[in-house]
């Protein structure tokens, strides 16, 4: 599906109905990853879920008038305002957390709820080295030769299963981004995340072993979250989601119980 926005056609796909979650997936790749893992983990009914390509990434076009992420922020806020007039959960994993957190702060009134999934923010800050909790002696059976750093650089739990869902879900992205875009809007990379206080329910989820974002910065979020749940996940790098979906599927229950019982 594709919507229209100041020159900028979003892609994106759709499930579901009920309560807007739009979620937001990190860089470099497209809607396809967060997607497989979010469908795993949320309740399949009652929510409308959104997942759109960001600029620059996926199949999202017409992004030569975006010069930064507050750029990017703006296009979400009339994507949401478009879709989900009445406001939307917002669940966003790495750079889509940190897109996220820029949404709460320019329109905190479209957003439920936030959930921040390994986010990163103005900087990368002090990250664990990259490090195996469980490697199958068949893990690699499936997996080209070519895909078998990536793989490793992003996972630390490394199955069959989580190969299967690098290769099909996380590398098909990777062949769409558009660098020359990205690095159009990344260098004007920090977001205006304000100074008020988000009131709304957040959550906070990160990975000791994520070797990207890191987790001993999430704690500091809390100034800006004073309705935040923080978890730090052992056995759980970047690719969290993928990981350990049990442990967050009841974090993302919770916190949408959270956002939709007024």
């Amino acid at each position: 599906m594709e919507c229209a926005i100041d020159g900028v056609l979003v892609h994106y796909a759709e499930h579901g109905a009920g309560t807007a979650l739009v979620v937001l997936h990190g860089a470099g790749v497209d809607h396809r990853e967060v997607e497989a893992a979010v469908e795993e983990i949320v309740p399949g009914e009652g929510l409308r879920r959104i997942y759109p390509d960001l600029p620059g990434m996926g199949r999202t076009r017409g992004t030569d008038g975006l010069s930064d992420n507050d750029d990017v922020v703006r296009l979400l806020v009339r994507f949401i305002e478009r879709l989900a007039p009445g406001g939307a959960l917002v669940l966003g994993h790495s750079y889509g957390a940190y897109l996220a957190r820029g949404l709460a702060a320019r329109r905190p009134d479209l957003v439920l709820g936030l959930g921040l999934h390994c986010p990163i923010g103005d900087s990368a800050g002090d990250v664990p080295e990259p490090s195996a909790v469980r490697t199958d002696p068949d893990a690699y059976d499936g997996l080209d030769a070519k895909l078998r750093s990536g793989f490793e650089e992003y996972f630390v739990i490394r199955t069959v299963r989580t190969a299967r869902r690098y290769r099909d879900q996380v590398v098909p992205g990777n062949a769409l981004a558009d660098e020359e875009v990205l690095g159009r809007i990344f260098s004007g990379w920090r977001i205006d995340l304000g100074t008020e206080p988000f009131a709304g329910p957040t959550l906070i989820v990160a990975g000791r072993r994520d070797s990207t974002a890191g987790f001993a910065g999430v704690s500091e979020l809390f100034r800006q979250y004073p309705m935040a749940t923080l978890a730090i996940l052992e056995d759980a790098g970047h690719a969290l989601a993928h990981e350990q979906p049990e442990q967050l599927s009841a974090l993302v229950s919770h916190w949408i119980r959270r956002s939709t019982v007024r």
